[in-house]
Order: C-alpha cells, then structure tokens, then sequence
C-alpha cells in the first residue's frame, strides 16, 4: 500500500511544482525580454534501506525557450532591442556579469545606466556612467552610446561609451533565480567565459523593446492539464487511504 501512496504523493507534488512553472510564465506574458521556462518530468530511482523498489517523479526546469519574442517599436530613446542571438550585459546582485533581453533602460540622478529591473548595464569598461547634463542619448547599431551634451549644437553628437552585447544561445546560456543568465558551467574552461566578449553579429535596435515570448493559450493548457493530473494524485491517496480502512476492518471481523 505504501507504494501506492509513495508515488502518488511524489507524482501530485511533482504536479504543483510544474503548475508553479506554468503560474510563472503566464505571470510573465507581457514582461519585455522574458524567456518562457520549459517543464519535464522523469523517474528517479529512490536509494536507500527498504527503498530500492521505489521510482519516484521528479519535475525539472531543462532549459529556457530562446526564441525571440516579437519587436514592439516604440519611440522612445532609452528602449533597445538585440537580435535574436544577442543578449545586454548587466550587473546582477552580487556584482558579477549576467546577462538579459530586457531592453527598457534608465538613467539615474547619477548617470548610471538601468534597466527597468534596476540592474546596471556594462560598457566595454564596466559600469556605464553617462556625463550628465545630456539632452539626448542615441544607440547605433554596433551598440555605440552616442549624447547631445546639454547646450551643445542640436547635430553634435559624441560617443561615450559602447553597449557590451554579446552573442549566444540555449546551448551556452542557462537562467538563474533572478531571472538573468549566465553561462553554463560546461562552457566555463578556468573559470572564463570564451563567449562573453562583444560581438559584432549583434544588431541593437533602437526605440524597440523585444517583447514576452511566451504564449498565453499554451500555457493556459498546461496548467490546466497540471491541474488535472494533481487532482487525480490526491484521489489516488484517498483510494489507498480507504482501502486501508477496509484492510483494518477486515483484521477486525477475523
């Protein structure tokens, strides 16, 4: 009986976890730059004393759907966009090098460079630090950072500094907790990254944010079949509940 309820209770946990997933990319629908979470399941043998007949489900995160989502144009100076393999370097909370999709950036009191998460964007030498006051920031397509001193003639333009986008897929990258990637530790050779320089095959598009790429219906649907599949578990350990009931009712009668 043990069984029985063993794998229906790790199969409705494994269930909650994958709804929890499905919960999370739908929540993230209209996010610019979010890159939809895959789910999969698979058995796991369990090790132990008494336990080696035991298979239980296991729910698991393979990877990030890296497909681009759709470019929104939208005018304003501060959006920008990469192309499809290319990815804007961020400081994440620790102050290490991460990477994003999110286009939506910002200028502090400061003249740091955000994004909209608050996360500082790199420059070819660290940190991007703007020489505020400016009137007008422009980004080319070789991700050069181009502003209009305050007061200076309305054609003069100087470059300050340069976006440090890079160029990668699912294969290189994999994503964090905080929603940033990193590159996975396979692709590491002494602890550096032979992919995180600037390249030149990235094309940043400015006044346009990548948007969301997940796909509302889809994931709709998976909830709702992670829904069903949790419910059926929790009736499975009602019926071995029972059954155990009957069990102690017949020891009784004997």
């Amino acid at each position: 009986m043990d069984k029985m309820v063993y794998i229906a209770m790790s199969g409705a946990k494994q269930s909650l976890r994958g709804l929890e997933l499905k919960a999370n990319n739908l929540a993230n629908a209209n996010t610019t730059g979010f890159k939809a979470d895959f789910a999969q399941a698979r058995s796991m043998q369990a090790f132990g004393e008494g336990l080696p007949s035991r298979v239980f489900a296991m729910q698991e995160r393979p990877g990030s759907n890296m497909e681009s989502g759709g470019f929104v144009e939208t005018g304003r100076e501060l959006d920008i966009a990469m192309s499809d393999r290319g990815w804007l370097s961020v400081q994440d909370a620790s102050g290490n090098e991460a990477y994003t999709k999110t286009g939506t950036l910002n200028i502090t009191p400061d003249g740091a460079l955000i994004t909209s998460h608050g996360r500082q964007v790199i420059g070819e030498g660290g940190p991007i630090i703007l020489p505020l006051p400016i009137e007008k920031v422009e980004f080319s397509e070789d991700g050069a950072i181009q502003v209009r001193p305050q007061g200076a003639p309305a054609n003069f333009l100087e470059v300050v500094d340069r976006l440090k986008v890079i160029e990668a897929d699912n294969t290189m990258l994999e994503k964090g907790n905080d929603g940033l990637f990193r590159p996975k530790e396979d692709m590491l050779v002494n602890d550096l990254c032979g992919f995180c320089d600037i390249s030149p095959n990235v094309k940043v598009l400015s006044g346009t944010l990548e948007m969301s790429n997940v796909n509302p219906v889809h994931e709709m649907v998976d909830m709702i079949s992670n829904q069903r599949q949790f419910e059926l578990q929790v009736k499975l350990m009602k019926t071995a509940e029972e059954l155990d009931e009957r069990q102690d009712q017949l020891l009784r009668i004997v």
